[in-house]
């Protein structure tokens, strides 16, 4: 199999005074593939591409919102920070030329909640609707709480996940500015290097990774092309510091126990944890450290890998897409690897299934996600069989 990065010196704006001139950006993507032109200007490019993977989702899943079951399908996909091409766009069109030139759909085509609300409106679902922004964690905390709105009866199918585009000026700006971002310029594609001991900061992506979930009997029913089941979700806050973990990874390991608790699973039941992994000193160390305390002499045997090193980090996004993937890696019984990987760091010893993907057994998944303001969210998968 092929391990192939997305990352590449960034297209969309000119970054060369930037010290972070990298990035994971989706390259000939056309809106107008899933949306009128007349209605793409209404919107930021997060929404866009919310759409699209939304979209694909359903196509994926067959589901058809009807008049009879509208009211039990929801939807509840957040971004970690918006319409930010749109702001940064409109705020140049104000100091330009004042405040009359400032489009009338700035307003919708930046905030948060209506990726949610354009595809109720497409889609007419009409259940739950709501968006969150945590975030990092964004995805997880959508996917989760979507999960327990099923539970709990409110909704029989959710659309959920998140999406991101801040690949900006402003956005690519600002996280350098904090020092947080890789300035391998000279070699992208090495540039994301999670867990590796010359790791030297995290590389921004942007896209959606967009769920469907179903209560079962419900899927069954309609004869849905189960894929996974989602069988646990935690949540948890390290009320230590608004951009760092504790090193001891205190939040991090309660809300892996959490999830667990609630998928009623033991440690030695998980086989494979698709990671947070940005690629940070600090995060990856604090991850590994957490791992270990919630997993026990079980950790060694873990497989650990962080597919960030592919696609960079997509904020609000990337508990999407990694739920998706992790999905893929029970679907297909293969562990994706941590990519870039060469040179072990005292301080993350764990196996990161370094380089290449490896086929295995696996049964049940977890996958993590920590954001800013330390937020986290957990969330676990198990391998559908009838």
């Amino acid at each position: 199999m092929e391990v192939r990065s997305g990352i590449s010196e960034i297209q969309s704006f000119d970054a060369s005074l930037f010290n972070c001139r990298i990035a994971g950006e989706i390259k000939h993507f056309d809106p107008a593939r899933f949306i009128e032109k007349k209605e793409i200007k209404k919107m930021g490019r997060f929404i866009h591409l919310a759409i699209a993977a939304s979209e694909d989702a359903l196509q994926s899943s067959g589901l058809r919102v009807t008049p009879e079951n509208a009211e039990q399908v929801g939807v509840y996909i957040g971004s970690g920070i918006g319409g930010f091409e749109v702001i940064e766009r409109e705020h140049k069109n104000l100091l330009e030329f004042g405040p009359r030139r400032i489009s009338p759909f700035f307003i919708p085509a930046t905030i948060i909640n209506l990726a949610s609300g354009y595809i109720s409106i497409r889609t007419g679902a009409k259940g739950p609707n709501s968006a969150t922004a945590t975030a990092c964690t964004t995805s997880a905390h959508c996917i989760g709480d979507s999960f327990k709105i099923i539970q709990r009866g409110d909704a029989d199918v959710m659309i959920c996940g998140g999406t991101e585009a801040c690949i900006t000026p402003m956005g690519i700006g600002g996280f350098a500015a904090m020092r947080a971002m890789s300035q391998r310029n000279d070699d992208p594609a090495h540039a994301s290097r999670p867990f590796d001991r010359d790791r030297d900061g995290f590389v921004v992506g942007e896209g959606a990774g967009i769920l469907i979930l179903e209560e079962l009997e419900t899927a069954r029913r309609r004869g849905a092309p189960i894929m996974a089941e989602i069988v646990g979700y935690g949540m948890s806050g390290d009320a230590y510091h608004f951009t760092s973990p504790p090193e001891d990874g205190e939040g991090a390991f309660r809300v892996m126990r959490v999830a667990l608790r609630d998928a009623k699973l033991n440690p030695e039941q998980i086989d494979y944890i698709n990671a947070h992994g940005t690629s940070t000193s600090l995060g990856d160390q604090a991850e590994t450290v957490a791992i270990k305390r919630a997993f026990g002499d079980h950790a060694r045997k873990l497989a650990v890998s962080s597919t960030k090193s592919m696609t960079g980090h997509l904020l609000g996004g990337a508990g999407g897409l990694e739920a998706g993937i992790a999905v893929c890696a029970l679907m297909n019984q293969v562990v994706p690897p941590t990519a870039n990987y060469q040179t072990p760091d005292p301080g993350c010893d764990l196996d990161y299934v370094p380089n290449e993907p490896r086929p295995m057994k696996l049964d049940y998944v977890l996958s993590n996600s920590f954001g800013f303001g330390g937020t986290n969210g957990a969330l676990i998968f198990k391998r559908f069989t009838e």
